[in-house]
């Protein structure tokens, strides 16, 4: 299971308060149908260039990166991989002992809490409070004065996941199992024209909230799109889609027929992805699914803008 980062909206944090609620009593999808007032949110691999501190050595990689990048809330601690100065694809390997810790220096978690460091890979400064070096030669919040250790952490270069942007999501496995195609209105217009495969897990995704993977923004302030109350189809390992009517014509997910080998993947070898093929037809919500929405676009994500018919 690979970390996720924390949603950075007020607005989206709200809407997940409710969907936290909810998790508990989820029952994973065993038969083809659709799922209501799900949460969209969207993440990416933490981009090394968007960091400032200085360079340091990570247990694993050869060479030197950026210390935020690596033991940060936003960086590869949490978002479980990035791309680093050099272009190329990173990713945590081992968490290392203890958990997270708050820019005060008190114990958190990633639920409920507010996470800003790994615990460990940093520096204590006089009030006690999380500090590290910048690429400057200043410090973030005030001359480190005690350096503390994170044993057992490692990186390693590559993917843990063979993810691919627009066409990836992770979901809460308890609800969505992994390897189902879900087919998502609101991203009719991505490039699998609205179809995803669950193929990743965070602690921060809960019941209704599925995760859309894409590539990074253009800048580190962009949030990604947030969008709650969405209508999605979920289509279980194995399945078919079940014959319907013709105001409840879907086109088939990519790579049907489908037959997705679902044993467990070992550590850090995952299956090889289906293939996707281009879609023959476009999608329709049903008319008794209501509330779908198409993301508004943004530069760079080729996605439409509008309201999906009933």
């Amino acid at each position: 299971m690979r970390l996720r980062r924390l949603f950075t909206l007020l607005g989206c944090a709200l809407v997940c308060a409710g969907l936290l609620a909810t998790s508990a009593s989820a029952r994973p999808t065993h038969r083809p149908g659709w799922l209501t007032s799900v949460l969209l949110t969207q993440y990416w691999p933490a981009p090394e260039a968007w960091f400032h501190g200085a360079f340091v050595q990570a247990p694993g990689l050869p060479g030197l990166h950026r210390i935020d990048w690596l033991y940060s809330a936003h960086g590869l601690s949490m978002e479980g991989d990035g791309i680093g100065m050099d272009g190329r694809m990173y990713h945590i390997d081992a968490l290392g002992r203890g958990g997270w810790v708050s820019s005060s220096g008190r114990s958190t978690s990633v639920s409920g809490g507010s996470p800003f460091w790994r615990a460990g890979g940093y520096w204590r400064n006089t009030r006690g409070a999380v500090t590290y070096p910048l690429d400057t030669g200043r410090w973030s919040a005030g001359t480190g004065r005690r350096y503390v250790p994170l044993p057992g952490v490692s990186f390693a270069p590559g993917v843990p996941l063979p993810l691919t942007f627009w066409e990836s999501v992770a979901v809460d496995p308890r609800l969505i199992a992994e390897g189902s195609r879900i087919y998502i209105p609101a991203y009719r217009n991505s490039p699998a024209h609205g179809w995803f495969l669950a193929q990743d897990t965070g602690g921060a995704i809960r019941g209704h909230h599925i995760d859309v993977y894409r590539s990074p923004p253009q800048s580190p302030l962009d949030p990604g799109q947030t969008v709650g109350g969405q209508p999605v189809y979920v289509l279980p390992p194995g399945q078919s889609l079940p014959a319907v009517t013709a105001s409840e014509r879907m086109p088939p997910p990519p790579g049907t027929p489908i037959a997705i080998h679902t044993t467990r993947r070992p550590k850090h070898r995952p299956a090889p992805t289906p293939k996707a093929s281009v879609p023959p037809a476009p999608p329709t919500v049903p008319a008794s699914v209501t509330g779908a929405t198409y993301m508004p676009a943004l530069p760079g994500d080729g996605l439409g803008g509008g309201t999906a018919a009933p």
